[in-house]
């Protein structure tokens, strides 16, 4: 018997994060992977909408157990660079997939700022899986 491998999914409390957890709990529930939940503050912020408090993470593990996944939630502070934070984890898990949300932008938006979901898929070596949220 192999060991289960892991899957890596960004997740903050959204319709976008949402469409992550699940999309990535389903692929880890189908092959039998574990799941680590990247929650990742910014640098130095202590007060963050996108960062889940200790109930909501453990309500997100009992999701993934109901599902039969073994999943744990990382609150790695990614500082200025989001991709970095996925790299370290991707890396310390040998993770086989990283799954992530992708939320709607303008044109504007799209040429003015960046994008870390197009970073991530860019810069990362590992295959992503990039979901939109359900209308």
């Amino acid at each position: 018997m192999t060991s289960p491998t892991t899957i890596v999914i960004g997740y903050v409390p959204s319709p976008v994060g949402e469409a992550a957890l699940e999309a990535g709990l389903a692929e880890a529930a189908t092959r039998g992977d574990d799941v680590v939940v990247l929650n990742s503050p910014r640098r130095r912020s202590t007060v963050d909408a996108e960062l889940i408090d200790t109930a909501d993470a453990d309500a997100l593990v009992a999701r993934a157990a109901a599902l039969g996944v073994s999943a744990r939630v990382d609150h790695a502070d990614h500082g200025d660079d989001l991709v970095e934070a996925f790299r370290t984890v991707v890396e310390a898990t040998s993770a086989r997939l990283v799954v992530i949300g992708l939320r709607r932008r303008s044109p504007v938006g799209k040429l003015v700022t960046g994008s870390d979901a197009q970073r991530l898929l860019l810069d990362l070596d590992v295959p992503i899986l990039a979901v939109k949220p359900g209308a």
